[in-house]
Parts: C-alpha cells; structure tokens; sequence
C-alpha cells in the first residue's frame, strides 16, 4: 500500500510539474502576442505553435489525467518554438538590442526554473536551445552576462535536485521503516501477550484466510481448563499465568503449525483443525487432553478436583463456513463434557465421551 501511495505521489507531483509548464508557457505566448515587447513580428508561426500548443495539451491533460506525457520531450518541443520565435523576431527588430535576447532568454529560464525545480533533465531540454540560440544571435559578444544568466538558476535547480533526490531517498526510508512498525503492531494487536497465541482478532483474521480457500473440512475445538478459577483462588494469579503459558504451550506443540490456536479467553483455548476429519479432530484432542495431564501441574488443595490440571473439550465440524454455529456446537460439547466429569473429550455430533 505505500509503494502503491507513493508512486500515486510522484505521479500527482509530475502532473502538476506539466500542467505548471503548459500554463506558463500559454500566459507567456499570449502576452507575447497582446503586448508585444517590439511591433515586429507580432505574431509567428512558432508562437502560434506555443500558444496553440500549450493550451491544447493543458485541455487534453485535464480531460485525460492518466494518461502519461512524456514531459522531457514536450519541454524539447516548446523549447525549440521559443528558440525559432527569438530568432523570428531578432532577425526582425530594425536594430539588433541585446535587451531583447536577455529578455527572451529569463523568460524561458524563469518558465523552466519554476516548472522543473525538481526535474534537471526537462529543465535542460526546455532552456538548452534558447541558450545556444541567444549566444548565436548575440555572437557571443555579451558571453559572460548570458552566462551570469543561465548559471544561476541551473546552479540553483541542481542544488535543489540533489536537496530534493536526499529528501525523496529519505521519506521513502521513513515510510518503509513506519510500515514494518505497523505490521509488527498489527501482529502484536493480534497475539495474547501472555501466551504468546492468537487473541479472538487474530483468530478472526487467520479463519478468513483459511475459508477463502473453500478447501477441506475443517473442525473447531474449545477446551477450558478445569477448575481454574480455584487453582488462581488457591496458587495465585501469578501462579496461575505459569500454569496458563505451559498449558498453551503444550496445545500448541499438540496440532499441526497450519492449525489455529487461540486464546479464547481466560482459561478457555480454540483450535481450529484445517483440512482435517473427525477421527483426526479426536486424536489431536487427545493428544491435547493427554499432553496438559502429563505437564502435572499440582491441583491437590481440594479432594472434589483432580491432581493435577486438565482440559475438558468440545468439538464441531465447520459446515458451510458458519463459525458461529460450530462454536455454539462446540461450546455446548464442552459444557456436556465439564458435566460428566471433566477432563474428557465431547464431539458434537455422537454426544460420546472419547
């Protein structure tokens, strides 16, 4: 998304930059022609050209934005009628002034300069054929004036491309680095601190992925450590994150990496089995129910509870990419399972304890 924004910006600049140039050189051309600076040759062809030239160009540019002109070959274009308009009229003038030729030359340089501060190659095929051609009128008499006169604003414009290419190299450094930040937050916002799993958000948007395929059966899990809250009651909330991290750890080692595991919520976890049946949906629970009983964890304070920490779990076919449906079924297995005694197993479908 951002190369996509930069390149939306470097396009709108390059518009702007054309639609600059053309206007200049339109205003310029017509008041070339309402206010001539001597009667001569009023109008000319090549004025005509320019100013007939830019405004069409400026109308067709407006009408069809993306369409792409090539910007270095339009300011050649107009840079060789203004060259062919200056010889016109100096040939025409009585007597040859050189006022006319510096004129003439600032004119075109103050059109580049303002059109092309951040383009030296357009700025240089604007002004380069006015330059030769004033030195050729002017018979390179005044020399050193003419070239007072176009060394300052090159100078300024290659100073500025230079300020300009550091800045464009920087931004784009800035901005890259702002989306590694956003993506590394984005995965954060998705992640349970704790557990180190997906939280509901990221489960949300994992699951999109997975039922955009539209591929395979998949099958939810909701497990829910049994008795936890008396465990933090008897242990400690300390006590009871460890106990929270190692049993999150162990249902994540159980399933496959391509598998879902979410922190549900305080003690209740959600797996999702992608691509999976249901002889394989109850082997991973197992695995899963026997795994957290193997980690004993102690949980002896009350003689109704078992020794050590276990899940109760319930399990759902995905069908017709309902998640909501699956873990109402889910849920329902899980409460059945807690009922019959804890630390078993319920699929949704048999009602049997596995």
């Amino acid at each position: 998304m951002t190369a996509q924004t930069w390149r939306a910006l470097l396009k709108e600049k390059y518009q702007l930059s054309l639609r600059l140039f053309l206007f200049l050189n339109a205003f310029s051309a017509l008041f070339s022609i309402v206010s001539p600076l001597y009667a001569a040759q009023q109008v000319t062809l090549p004025l005509t050209g320019v100013l007939v030239g830019s405004t069409g160009l400026l109308i067709w540019h407006a009408l069809n934005s993306q369409r792409r002109i090539n910007i270095n070959l339009v300011s050649l274009l107009f840079g060789l009628m203004w060259a062919a308009q200056i010889a016109l009229k100096f040939t025409a003038i009585p007597k040859p002034d050189l006022s006319y030729l510096l004129v003439a030359l600032l004119t075109v340089l103050f059109i580049g300069s303002l059109s092309f501060i951040n383009n030296l190659i357009a700025f240089t095929c604007h002004c380069l054929p006015v330059i030769v051609t004033v030195i050729w009128l002017d018979q390179a008499q005044h020399l050193m004036r003419m070239a007072y006169a176009v060394a300052l604003p090159m100078l300024g414009i290659a100073i500025q491309h230079l300020i300009q290419k550091r800045s464009d190299t920087f931004s784009q450094g800035l901005m890259l680095k702002l989306l590694e930040e956003k993506e590394t937050l984005t995965d954060l916002s998705m992640m349970d601190p704790l557990t180190g799993l997906y939280n509901r958000r990221g489960f949300q948007n994992r699951l999109e992925h997975v039922l955009a395929l539209g591929t395979g059966q998949h099958f939810v899990m909701l497990m829910d450590i049994d008795h936890f809250k008396a465990y933090n009651d008897h242990y400690g909330h300390m006590m009871g994150d460890q106990a929270l991290t190692r049993v999150s750890a162990a249902i994540r080692d159980s399933v496959r990496s391509r598998d879902i595991v979410t922190r549900y919520g305080g003690e209740e976890f959600l797996v999702l089995l992608t691509n999976s049946d249901p002889q394989s949906a109850r082997q991973a629970a197992e695995r899963i129910r026997q795994r957290v009983y193997d980690l004993r964890i102690p949980h002896m304070f009350n003689e109704s509870v078992a020794t050590n920490v276990t899940l109760s779990i319930g399990i759902a076919p995905l069908e017709n990419q309902d998640i909501d449906s699956a873990l109402r079924q889910a849920d329902a297995a899980l409460y059945e399972a807690k009922n019959q005694g804890r630390n078993h197993i319920l699929f949704s479908e048999s009602r049997h304890a596995a």
